[in-house]
């Protein structure tokens, strides 16, 4: 099954704009960890963040997507089915 690490910032403004979506979706069932890249930038430096928001998708730890900037709710099901 397919996690998603959903990297975002409270004074970011497409963030703003995604994180509705991507709240939507996690409460549609999709597993989804929402993490503050200020609130946890070890986690986000271990990840290699460099700009927010930004979406990992993982397959049993392993990376296997990165999704930079916002998409709508139909592009991010195609990513997490």
């Amino acid at each position: 099954m397919k996690t998603a690490k959903y990297f975002s910032a409270i004074w970011c403004g497409p963030c703003k704009v995604f994180k509705p979506v991507m709240q939507e979706l996690s409460a549609d069932g999709y597993a989804i960890e929402f993490i503050d890249g200020d609130e946890s930038p070890e986690l986000a430096n271990q990840y290699n963040i460099r700009s927010v928001p930004t979406t990992v998708i993982e397959v049993d730890g392993k990376e296997v997507d990165r999704i930079i900037g916002v998409k709508t709710k139909q592009e991010m099901i195609k990513v997490l089915a």
